[in-house]
């Protein structure tokens, strides 16, 4: 017996919860990476390349914040996710391709909060989306 693929509907819901998650799981990683990084030397483990995993996560979280809030706003008409969602955004490549990409204080803060503001605004386009009956536009 073959099963029907997911509508857009359901894909989109997907891809915001898993833009949720990323986004939270984001902000909590960039607030205990200076704890990590401090522990580390106690381990006698050192840093090594894996730092910049955070510039890559950007990347991967504007892909998938532009796109689902699209996809959302499309069926919603619904602005308020991306009154978070671009804030989120700025703050996030601030603290990814400027000179606060050092891991220090000021990098974990604008990090996290960063990645709230991506986590709240996948958070509001799913409640709106699936509030909203309405088909996609065309």
């Amino acid at each position: 017996m073959q099963t029907a693929p997911p509508s857009s509907s359901q894909a989109l819901r997907r891809a915001d919860r898993l833009g949720f998650a990323a986004s939270f799981l984001c902000a909590v990683h960039c607030a205990l990476l200076p704890l990590a990084l401090a522990l580390l030397p106690a381990l006698g483990l050192g840093a090594g390349g894996w730092i910049d995993f955070d510039q890559g996560f950007v990347v991967f979280a504007t892909l998938l914040g532009l796109t689902t809030l699209t996809l959302g706003y499309r069926r919603h008409r619904g602005f308020r996710a991306w009154l978070l969602l671009v804030p989120g955004l700025a703050l996030v490549w601030a603290g990814a391709f400027t000179p606060l990409h050092d891991h220090g204080l000021a990098h974990a803060a604008i990090m996290t909060a960063g990645g709230l503001l991506l986590a709240a605004a996948h958070l509001v386009n799913l409640r709106l989306t699936h509030a909203s009956n309405r088909p996609p536009a065309a």
